[in-house]
């Protein structure tokens, strides 16, 4: 599926999956701008080896995020994989941190692909990265983020009606324990997510960048408004 002349956008892009995909749509000829938070050195790394623009850009700040992309331009291809993850009891977490995780995880992908889909052209490409747990969350103390993923397949199944007319599919990609520097497939908590999935491995960041460039191409022209989980059986 060539890649070459079109513009795309990954939120969140500077490390993991982000940088996975960053790399596979630059090494298919796209244009590609990257947004970073924290981890500036990555970026610049990142954007030197690929040919990338990595731009400063807090997903936490609407404002902030709304002004990103329609800086960006008209846009064929938005990935939104910025996310954060708050763990623990619901009863003593901080309830600021619950805010700051729905402002990142929800707020910023719907904010970001109404604005990418003023601009976009016919049969532009939303494309969220979301997690099984929007499916499935059989461990404690994760309530706030399988919400949070959750309520990214609304979006999308809404959103997918709204643009449908104009050939924009807007797509949830969901995986599973994938190996990233967040979630390292020898972490402590390996053993535990291995044990209730059917392939007993972590995946990779290549592999959601596939399947995310897949659905970018001329052949998913089709596929809209669903949910593509790519966990190794976590969700079975």
């Amino acid at each position: 599926m060539d890649m070459r002349n079109k513009t795309v956008l990954v939120i969140g892009g500077s490390r993991g999956i982000g940088a996975a995909i960053v790399r596979r749509f630059a090494g298919e000829g796209a244009q590609v701008t990257f947004t970073y938070a924290g981890s500036k050195e990555d970026a610049q790394r990142l954007a030197a080896e690929t040919g990338g623009t990595a731009v400063h850009s807090d997903a936490s700040d609407r404002d902030a995020i709304i002004a990103t992309v329609r800086e960006a331009g008209s846009l064929d291809v938005l990935v939104f994989n910025a996310g954060v993850l708050v763990a623990g009891d619901p009863l003593t977490l901080d309830p600021d941190a619950i805010d700051h995780l729905i402002d990142v995880n929800v707020r910023a992908p719907y904010h970001a692909s109404v604005e990418a889909a003023r601009e976009m052209p016919e049969g532009g490409r939303i494309i969220v990265i979301g997690s099984v747990n929007g499916d499935r969350m059989p461990f404690s103390g994760l309530a706030a983020y399988a919400l949070s993923k959750s309520a990214l397949q609304g979006m999308a199944r809404g959103l997918a009606r709204d643009f449908g007319p104009r050939g924009i599919t807007v797509n949830v990609v969901q995986p599973g324990p994938t190996d990233t520097d967040m979630n390292p497939a020898d972490g402590e908590l390996a053993e535990q997510m291995h044990s209730v999935m059917a392939i007993k491995r972590h995946g990779t960041a290549q592999d959601v960048a596939s399947l995310t460039h897949y659905l970018a191409g001329r052949y998913a022209s089709g596929i809209t408004g669903a949910m593509h989980t790519i966990d190794g059986g976590f969700g079975a």
